[in-house]
């Protein structure tokens, strides 16, 4: 389910953080279903649990994931992460946006590249 890359820069936990996101948005993991233990997660990855503790924080605070006190963590309800992922890539268009106008492209010639494809820039 989880593989971490060695290879990659970013910190253990920001790369289990991305590959719950994946599974979650993709409809891989239900709402309402429960998340493996830290504790059980953590031996199955030979990592630390505290790695474990800190990526289902990130989870929870992103709104991916709910804790019940005693009973663990489960997926939220599919709206949650769909918000988070709309609002994710509005910060992005509108990052490409301010670059496209900052070299000459308007919003509508980025309307027509979406639209048609490469001959629209």
């Amino acid at each position: 389910m989880i593989i971490i890359d060695y290879k990659d820069a970013r910190p253990i936990y920001e790369q289990i953080v991305d590959k719950f996101q994946v599974l979650i948005t993709k409809g891989a993991l239900k709402p309402d279903s429960q998340m493996p233990s830290v504790r059980s997660l953590a031996v199955d990855l030979s990592i630390n649990p505290n790695t474990i503790q800190k990526a289902y924080a990130e989870l929870e605070r992103l709104g991916f994931i709910y804790t019940v006190k005693g009973r663990g963590s489960f997926i939220s309800d599919s709206d949650s992460y769909r918000k988070y992922v709309v609002q994710e890539l509005r910060n992005r268009l509108d990052d490409i946006i301010v670059q496209a106008e900052n070299i000459g492209i308007s919003k509508g010639q980025l309307v027509l590249y979406i639209s048609k494809g490469e001959e629209g820039l």
